[in-house]
């Protein structure tokens, strides 16, 4: 896909991966239109671009705020030909730490928010006919499990879900698809906290996550640059790749869990076989 003259939407896009992606989409020529609950962020990054940048401030977890954002930027650009559904959050904790809250926050902006984004965006995608690109950024933690992330790998997983399917549903349309599944890099994060609303306790409840740094050393994976990152998901859109897998060291677990799955599909043949 040739990225110069296309509208790029990135949710997320005032800080981390998403404001990386947005640096190397502007320099291959695209049209961004960058989206974030932080106003304040927004207009500190926009200011730093030499070429023209919309901003935008939307809350992913707003079904209608998504569809009202989809057609004032078809409205304003003409048409859009990328959306990278990147906004997240975390908290950290075993599961049985878990509140209710802690729950409905990931889920809402981590999945939800996904779900949102493809709601408001495909259809206007699909009428126009000129094809395109979805992303997702999930998360190493969406294709195996990682303890102290329940929340998180639970949207996670779903996010790789919705990637997988949408693949498969989308060749027609000559709409591709790519899911972004790191282990650590160098974003913020572990202070998502700071944008946990009211109506979910608010950031002073929320369980942060462990630090992403290299002092970490219980954590899996090289923290790697979001430049780095955001260079990989943009070589994805171009050449249509589905799994963005920026960190090597991630295939052996990934291998190790459907080593799992088959060893118990070979326990229920074998035990099958005997009755």
């Amino acid at each position: 896909m040739e990225l110069r003259d296309r509208v790029a939407v990135i949710t997320g896009g005032a800080s981390g991966i998403g404001l990386a992606t947005a640096r190397v989409m502007a320099a291959r020529g695209a049209k961004l239109v960058l989206v974030d609950i932080e106003q304040a962020a927004l207009d500190a990054v926009a200011a730093t671009f030499t070429t023209p940048v919309l901003t935008r401030v939307c809350d992913v977890r707003d079904h209608d705020a998504m569809v009202a954002l989809a057609e004032d930027i078809v409205r304003t650009c003409g048409g859009v030909h990328v959306v990278f559904n990147n906004a997240g959050v975390a908290v950290g904790g075993p599961i049985a730490e878990m509140k209710h809250d802690d729950w409905r926050w990931v889920l809402d902006v981590d999945l939800w928010g996904p779900v949102h984004g493809v709601e408001a965006f495909l259809p206007h995608m699909q009428r126009q006919a000129q094809g395109g690109h979805i992303l997702f950024t999930a998360s190493f933690a969406g294709l195996v499990p990682n303890v102290g992330l329940g929340p998180y790998c639970a949207a996670k997983y779903g996010v790789v879900a919705i990637a997988e399917v949408l693949a498969r549903e989308l060749r027609g349309d000559n709409i591709g698809v790519s899911v972004l599944c790191p282990m650590r890099v160098a974003t913020n994060i572990g202070s998502s906290e700071r944008n946990r609303q009211a109506d979910y306790g608010g950031a002073e409840v929320s369980p942060r996550v462990a630090p992403q740094g290299d002092d970490s050393g219980s954590l899996a994976g090289r923290v790697l640059d979001v430049d780095d990152v955001a260079e990989m998901v943009v070589e994805a859109v171009e050449n249509n790749v589905l799994y963005i897998l920026p960190h090597d060291e991630a295939r052996g677990p990934v291998e190790r869990r459907f080593q799992r799955i088959q060893r118990d599909f070979d326990y229920w043949a074998k035990r099958n076989a005997t009755r």
